[in-house]
């Protein structure tokens, strides 16, 4: 299995990202006012955002490519995109990946700044969504 590199895209590379993203049907897309982080094996083979908020920051995006999965991608890339973050982190989530997030240090959200439960009021209107929430311990 090749090396993988965990790291921070530069802002003026988004499009690297929105290209992954596409590449595999995702309607996720990449935003210039957020930090944007990516796993490679030559290539981007995962992804996500961290963009600031009120409070904190809403960890949005996070995509491994299908035939990465269950290698522990999702877990390093959130791992190092954290690592020196020191505030609040929150991102939604369908139901059924609870756990997946609880293993990585996340729990559900009991509370939310307004703009966020704005967010999340407008998100799951079309699908079941939730809150969850990150704190360095």
């Amino acid at each position: 299995m090749p090396e993988t590199h965990y790291s921070r895209l530069d802002d003026t590379l988004y499009p690297l990202m929105n290209k992954f993203y596409r590449g595999h049907q995702s309607s996720m897309k990449a935003v210039r006012d957020a930090q944007l982080w990516v796993a490679r094996r030559d290539e981007i083979v995962a992804a996500l955002s961290l963009r600031a908020v009120a409070g904190g920051h809403w960890l949005t995006g996070l995509f491994v490519d299908p035939a990465c999965r269950g290698q522990g991608l999702a877990a390093g890339l959130m791992a190092q995109a954290l690592r020196d973050v020191e505030d609040t982190v929150w991102l939604f989530c369908h139901p059924e990946l609870r756990e997946f997030y609880q293993r990585h240090g996340f729990s559900e959200a009991q509370q939310l700044p307004q703009a966020m439960a704005e967010r999340l009021f407008r998100y799951s209107r079309s699908k079941p969504m939730m809150a969850m929430v990150w704190t360095r311990a």
